[in-house]
């Protein structure tokens, strides 16, 4: 039995977190949501809206400035655009109503959100300020401001995920080549975990067991493993040897048994030229070994997205081809390369939806 922090929904299997989010397991407002994709197009300052029966784009919803990722919110409602204007001036968020698809109001100013998560009780949203080096709780409906945590050692802070319990979470710092470990309840930073200067850390993921948290490391071409309650590393999963080239994203399958690791093809931060070694690396939790590589024909950058709500697709941007990839996750091939170049430039945190799970700590879609 897994001690939840109050107002968390119960762990109802503690060897699999995410036993709530299986295939076809959506929750009310899920089901009441039409099926689409939503591709935030950061250098075009608006959201291509996807049709998946048809991988055609049907819509392009207006963002703020530098839309960054597209996040379900903690109780499924809605989804929210993070606009954070590259950090340079204020930023915003664009609430869409996922049961029509389309705008349900004006944006609301917030100060830097390069990410949203969601207090695994549900009563904060946390702005992830990377240009700040902060963490801002607001209110998870009006965006208020209530208090704020500073991460002056976690300098690009940017992806974070939770403890199995709730009790604390774990941020990449990409500029400081390291991790932040902080207790939300008590407002406290515990601790830092330097990775090395080769380290690079991007999107982290909480395995299935809920002790061991994986850590996308885009300049080593590997997964760094580490223990979340000793806050050390544990081991690391190699992806090069086997084609995975720059680790970006990490999207569990909905059987909680493999990890999907968006592999961009290059360690670059910023732009990198179109048609590189773009690939998906399949890791098995169990044995923490890599079964497969699915590379982009002709090359390509995923980046972000998600897992359809029956498993069988893998929906990912490609940031420096403006194309969206999806991959059929059975047969490991690619099913469509979508031209979005018309619609927008530069896609990053696309959000396939619905998903299955009762209640969403963030991303693109961190459902449990």
């Amino acid at each position: 039995m897994v001690r939840t922090v109050p107002g968390m929904p119960p762990v109802l299997d503690p060897s699999n977190i995410y036993s709530a989010a299986g295939a076809g397991m959506l929750a009310a407002p899920a089901r009441a949501a039409r099926p689409l994709v939503y591709v935030p197009m950061h250098s075009s300052n608006n959201v291509a809206v996807i049709d998946p029966a048809t991988f055609r784009v049907i819509a392009v919803i207006a963002s703020g400035l530098s839309p960054q990722h597209v996040v379900p919110a903690y109780d499924l409602s809605r989804l929210w655009v993070a606009n954070n204007a590259d950090g340079t001036t204020k930023g915003s968020l664009t609430p869409i109503d996922p049961v029509s698809g389309a705008r349900a109001g004006p944006n609301i100013a917030v100060d830097d959100p390069y990410n949203l998560y969601w207090t695994p009780d549900g009563r904060y949203a946390i702005v992830v300020a990377e240009a700040h080096h902060r963490l801002d709780f607001r209110d998870p409906h009006t965006m208020a401001l209530r208090y704020s945590i500073s991460t002056p050692t976690c300098l690009g802070v940017n992806h974070m995920d939770f403890a199995a319990d709730g009790s604390y979470l774990i941020a990449t710092c990409e500029d400081a080549h390291a991790l932040v470990k902080v207790d939300w309840m008590n407002r406290t930073v515990v601790a830092t975990l330097n990775l090395g200067a080769a380290a690079l850390p991007q999107d982290i993921r909480l395995g299935p067991s809920g002790q061991t948290f994986y850590v996308a490391d885009m300049m080593g071409n590997q997964l760094i493993l580490v223990d979340g309650a000793s806050f050390r590393v544990t081991g690391t999963v190699g992806l090069a040897a086997t084609g995975g080239f720059g680790a970006h994203g990490l999207y569990p399958s909905r059987d909680g048994k493999s990890l999907y690791v968006a592999n961009r093809g290059s360690a670059a931060r910023g732009s990198a030229p179109p048609g590189g070694k773009g690939s998906v690396s399949v890791v098995d939790f169990a044995s923490n070994t890599v079964t497969a590589n699915w590379p982009v024909p002709g090359g390509g950058s995923p980046d972000m997205g998600g897992v359809s709500a029956d498993g069988t697709q893998l929906w990912l941007s490609g940031r420096y081809d403006n194309a969206v990839y999806v991959f059929d996750t059975v047969g490991g091939r690619l099913l469509s390369n979508i031209s979005i170049a018309p619609y927008g430039r530069e896609p990053h945190g696309l959000c396939v939806w619905p998903q299955p799970g009762r209640y969403s700590l963030g991303h693109t879609g961190n459902l449990r």
